[in-house]
């Protein structure tokens, strides 16, 4: 059984925690690109469910997300794809749609 690993690097950006600093660094790695560009949608839509928990003040905007993921994968990842745009988007569309069709709004409104 191999033991844990105890990496000491920093970590480059304490909001988002070192899992993903990781995933990052794993996407990096990869040579197939269509699997790099859909792992990095997926994590630029979980980076950006962080940054809505942890700056509730800021907006979660696409360019932030870009620019943390350059500044994660030193330079590495950037997603200067059509792709990304249209899934980061859609997926927020979708994550609003669902807020309004949660049991607890559906009953609000029916007590007004």
């Amino acid at each position: 059984m191999e033991p844990l690993r105890k990496d000491l690097s920093p970590i480059k950006m304490r909001n988002y925690g070192r899992i993903l600093q990781d995933v990052v660094d794993y996407i990096c790695q990869l040579e197939d690109e269509p699997t790099r560009r859909k792992l990095a949608i997926y994590v630029a839509q979980c980076m950006r469910q962080k940054n809505l928990v942890w700056n509730k003040d800021q907006e979660s905007n696409i360019d932030r997300i870009k620019a943390d993921i350059y500044k994660i994968s030193d330079g590495k990842l950037t997603c200067d794809f059509p792709e990304f745009d249209e899934a980061f988007y859609a997926a927020i569309k979708k994550s609003s749609e669902n807020k309004k069709n949660t049991p607890n709004n559906q009953q609000s409104s029916k007590k007004k």
